[in-house]
Order: C-alpha cells, then sequence, then structure tokens
C-alpha cells in the first residue's frame, strides 16, 4: 500500500489533510481526508466532498479504540 500526502499543517485548516491511498502495484485506490471534525473516504476517482463521511468522534469511538 502506498500513501502519498498531499498538505501537512500542525494545525488542520480547512481542507484538513488529504493522503492519495495506491495499492501495492501502484494504481490509485482512493482519497482519505481528514479534517477537524469529519473523516471523509473517496473511492477511486470520487471527488471531495461526494465520499462517505464519518464524524472524528464516531471514527475514534469505531477504530481507534481497539488498537
Amino acid at each position: 500500500m502506498k500513501v502519498s500526502v498531499n498538505n501537512i499543517e500542525a494545525q488542520l485548516g480547512n481542507t484538513g489533510i488529504i493522503l492519495y491511498i495506491a495499492d501495492n502495484d501502484g494504481v490509485h485506490v482512493g482519497k482519505l481526508r481528514i479534517g477537524q471534525a469529519t473523516v471523509e473516504w473517496c473511492r477511486g476517482r470520487t471527488r471531495m466532498g461526494n465520499g462517505r463521511h464519518i464524524s472524528m468522534r464516531d471514527f475514534i469511538d469505531r477504530h481507534l479504540e481497539t488498537l
């Protein structure tokens, strides 16, 4: 899995951080945007804003507390 970082800031701005995700063969899989209040997954060539959204609190409660 290859991850490219588009924009990194100490404080999350309005756009947040966008990670471009590719599989082991370098084929684009999607984008993951981590914002101040939401996490958004855009599969394939879906534009930002049209992906699947989850609130940051729900993401932490569902996914990170099991680690």
